[in-house]
C-alpha cells in the first residue's frame, strides 16, 4: 500500500490528492505490494497514473484477482486475466504478477498451477506464494513445487511470520494478525534472479529489527550473487512500515556497501492551524 491513516504528517504530506500519494510514498521506498488488485482490477488510466508517479526502477508486485486464484482456482479465467493484464499494461516490465494461493491449494493442485503459469505472458515476471503446510514440511512436495516454479521462471515468495508467532499477541493489532496470518516455517531459498520476500514483525521495533537480522544476511548474500531482491516489511499496524523498510535497507547496505541508497523523501511540512 502507499496510503495509510498513520502516515500523513509523518512520512507523507497532509491531505495529499489521490494522484500524488504514490509519488510521496516512492520517496521512501522503491517497491510496493499491490494488494488492492486482489479485490478489484484497476482501470487502465488509473494504472497509467501509477507509472507516471514513479521512477522507471520502481517495482510493483501486484496480486492477481481473487476470482482467478481463490474462487475459480485457474479454471475458466481467461477473460478476467485478459482484463487484468490489459489494465496493468502501463507498468510494463516493472510489474510482477503475484499469485497468492489459499491454504487449501496443496501439492495435488500443482499441475493446475503449472498450466496457468505457462499461459502467462513470457515477458512478465511472476511470483507465487503458497500457504499449504505440505509445501514446507514434505520434501517431495517442496521439490515438486520448486521444479514447477523453476520451469516457469517463477519465484517462490516466502511470507515469514516466525518472529510474529514467537510469542503471544500484546495488542489489538497483533491479536487481529494472530487470527489471520499464516503460520509457516521460514524459507530462504531463491529460485530466480529477483527474489521477493514478505516479512511480518511485531509492534515492538526492537523485536522486529532483531527478527529480520537473518534476512539481512540472506539478502546480502543474494546481492553478492548478482540477484536483485525485493523485500517488504510489515508490522501488525504498519504505522512505521516506511521507516522500518529504510532501516532494513540500511542494515543490508552495511553488509553490501555497493548497494544503491533508497531515494531521499521530501521534507514534511509541519501541520498548521491556518
Amino acid at each position: 500500500m502507499w496510503t495509510h491513516k498513520a502516515w500523513p504528517g509523518r512520512f507523507v504530506p497532509q491531505a495529499l490528492p489521490a494522484g500524488e500519494r504514490l509519488r510521496a510514498y516512492a520517496g521512501w521506498c522503491n517497491a510496493v505490494e499491490g494488494n488492492t488488485t486482489f479485490y478489484a482490477t484497476p482501470a487502465h488510466n488509473t494504472v497509467a497514473t501509477w507509472a507516471e508517479q514513479t521512477d522507471p526502477g520502481f517495482r510493483f508486485v501486484l496480486k492477481l484477482p481473487k476470482v482467478v486464484t481463490h474462487e475459480r482456482r485457474f479454471a475458466g479465467v481467461e477473460a478476467e486475466m485478459r482484463a487484468f493484464l490489459d489494465a496493468i499494461e502501463p507498468l510494463g516490465d516493472r510489474a510482477v504478477l503475484w499469485t497468492q494461493l489459499p491454504g487449501s491449494f496443496g501439492p495435488a493442485d500443482v499441475d493446475a498451477l503449472v498450466r496457468f503459469l505457462r499461459r502467462l505472458p513470457a515477458d512478465r515476471r511472476r511470483a507465487v506464494e503458497v500457504r499449504h503446510p505440505g509445501f514446507f514440511t514434505d520434501a517431495a512436495s517442496t521439490s515438486l513445487l520448486e521444479g514447477a516454479l523453476a520451469a516457469a521462471d517463477a519465484e517462490w515468495v516466502p511470507f515469514d511470520t516466525t518472529v510474529f508467532f514467537g510469542s503471544p499477541p500484546t495488542s489489538e493489532a497483533e491479536q487481529e494478525a494472530w487470527a489471520k496470518k499464516p503460520r509457516l516455517p521460514r524459507r530462504t531459498r531463491a529460485l530466480t534472479d529477483q527474489p521477493v520476500v514478505r516479512y511480518l514483525g511485531r509492534d515492538s521495533v526492537e523485536e522486529t529489527v532483531e527478527g529480520w537480522q537473518p534476512w539481512a544476511e540472506v539478502v546480502a548474500g543474494w546481492l553478492r550473487e548478482g540477484r536483485s531482491p525485493t523485500v517488504f516489511l510489515h508490522t501488525p499496524d504498519n504505522n512505521d512500515a516506511p521507516a522500518l523498510a529504510r532501516h532494513f535497507h540500511d542494515d543490508v547496505r552495511a553488509l553490501v556497501p555497493a548497494l544503491e541508497p533508497l531515494p531521499e523523501p521530501e521534507p514534511i511540512e509541519p501541520a498548521t492551524l491556518f
